[in-house]
């Protein structure tokens, strides 16, 4: 993965899906997001910033989704398109790859596996792009908020993250008692919900999950708090 951010043009003309429920939710996993809800924007979104994906609805009102994945693939090879359709059809979901689709999902999808299969699609398109060497251990990078993987993959990190893997790596292998990261993380310790610090581990293994494609080493231990792996 890249220092910057993947660029993604989402195109969805169901408003609550794409700026309630994806745009948001994309966001989250570190994407820069461009949203629209008009193939008649296409052409000037992709003018005003050239997406590394394109994530496209067949069922738009405008145009039919195979002509427009057809059309981009003739027009940009270097970009990704991958079909989020409510069409689950065996027959659908062969058209969509013949017509240039990188991959095709069916609706309701994971966003878990939505993510995977977009930076999988990234890799591809990008097998040349230079990586971090491979350390054999998770580490951060020195000037950016990344997070990079033995692998050498990277994963872009929040504030409230970063601050979290800083405290846990201060004590590699060891068990990080509770109270300790939730003062890494707030300032307000008090007002501080406990059970955020979970669902903020939770999520930040999702996201480093569907990233690299490898889970983050980093264990609960019951009653005390949590333990990063290092090797």
């Amino acid at each position: 993965m890249p220092a910057e951010s993947l660029r993604l043009l989402l195109i969805e003309d169901d408003a609550l899906l794409r700026d309630r429920v994806l745009t948001p939710r994309l966001t989250q996993f570190g994407f820069e997001v461009m949203a629209i809800g008009h193939v008649a924007q296409m052409t000037q979104a992709i003018e005003r910033r050239k997406p590394d994906i394109v994530l496209l609805d067949i069922g738009l009102p405008e145009r039919d989704g195979f002509e427009i994945a057809r059309t981009l693939r003739t027009q940009f090879a270097d970009i990704g398109i991958v079909m989020l359709t409510g069409r689950s059809e065996t027959t659908d979901r062969v058209r969509g790859l013949s017509e240039g689709a990188d991959a095709y999902l069916s609706k309701p999808v994971e966003i878990d596996v939505l993510v995977a299969t977009l930076h999988s699609v990234a890799r591809r398109l990008r097998p040349s792009m230079p990586r971090a060497a491979a350390a054999g251990t998770w580490k951060l990078d020195s000037d950016d908020w990344l997070l990079i993987a033995p692998s050498g993959e990277r994963v872009i990190l929040s504030k409230t993250e970063r601050r979290l893997l800083e405290e846990l790596m201060k004590q590699p292998n060891q068990v990080v008692v509770r109270d300790m990261l939730i003062g890494a993380i707030t300032d307000d310790v008090v007002a501080f919900d406990p059970h955020r610090l979970d669902s903020l581990i939770h999520r930040l293994r999702r996201k480093v999950l569907a990233a690299v494609g490898e889970p983050l080493p980093l264990n609960a231990v019951h009653g005390q708090g949590y333990l990063l792996e290092m090797s």
